[in-house]
């Protein structure tokens, strides 16, 4: 299991807000949001943030100095730029791609975390396209939300499709750099999100452990 990216999970939420409260301040505010959107992009620092989200630099630092003390988000690499000053690149908390074993393999708090992370990078993304218009430009545009009350079968029916065409987007995905590479042809980044989870609105009960009565 990739060592770094457990690291990354173990700090989420250890500054003073918890991981749920970490992730709902993050994309709490436009700002944190456009903030997060642009460090999917790759690292940049405080300064070239600043530029992209047109904010002062004053402004944009203060919020990655928050969304930094959370662990929503990490320093990718440092340099001199004077002889007392250094200037940090940030980037997103970076995620490999974690199988179903080795996801039943992680602590509680470390499967909290990754999927706090997920539904962070999930929502900034959506909420930044909504904010910049663009959504309603795009004619093959898919957004679809329901609750559906299933039973153990329809449940384990519904996971195994959603992973199937994860699988096959992702096919796809590779298929299209391919040809990009033997046209040429400039390729739009598109976001694409599933989500599949038991709807609950209060926490789960703390399970007892040996020797609780």
């Amino acid at each position: 299991m990739n060592a770094k990216a457990l690291d990354a999970l173990r700090r989420m939420g250890t500054g003073e807000r918890g991981v749920e409260e970490t992730v709902s301040y993050a994309i709490g505010h436009r700002i944190r949001i456009e903030i997060l959107a642009a460090l999917h992009e790759g690292p940049e620092s405080a300064a070239g943030l600043a530029k992209i989200v047109r904010q002062p630099l004053s402004t944009v630092t203060h919020h990655i100095e928050e969304l930094l003390v959370d662990g929503s988000i990490e320093v990718a690499w440092s340099r001199q730029i004077r002889a007392n000053m250094t200037q940090n690149y940030y980037i997103v908390v970076e995620l490999p791609e974690f199988s179903n074993e080795e996801i039943d393999a992680m602590a509680p708090e470390e499967r909290q975390a990754l999927f706090a992370l997920i539904v962070q990078a999930a929502t900034a993304e959506a909420l930044a396209s909504l904010w910049a218009g663009r959504m309603i430009y795009d004619p093959n545009i898919v957004l679809a939300w329901n609750r559906f009350n299933l039973d153990g079968q329809g449940r384990e029916a519904v996971a195994n499709e959603q992973n199937e065409s994860w699988e096959r987007v992702k096919n796809i995905a590779g298929d299209s750099a391919n040809r990009i590479a033997e046209t040429g042809e400039k390729g739009v980044t598109y976001v694409v999100t599933t989500f599949g989870y038991e709807r609950c609105r209060t926490s789960a009960p703390t399970p007892l452990t040996t020797g609780d009565n």
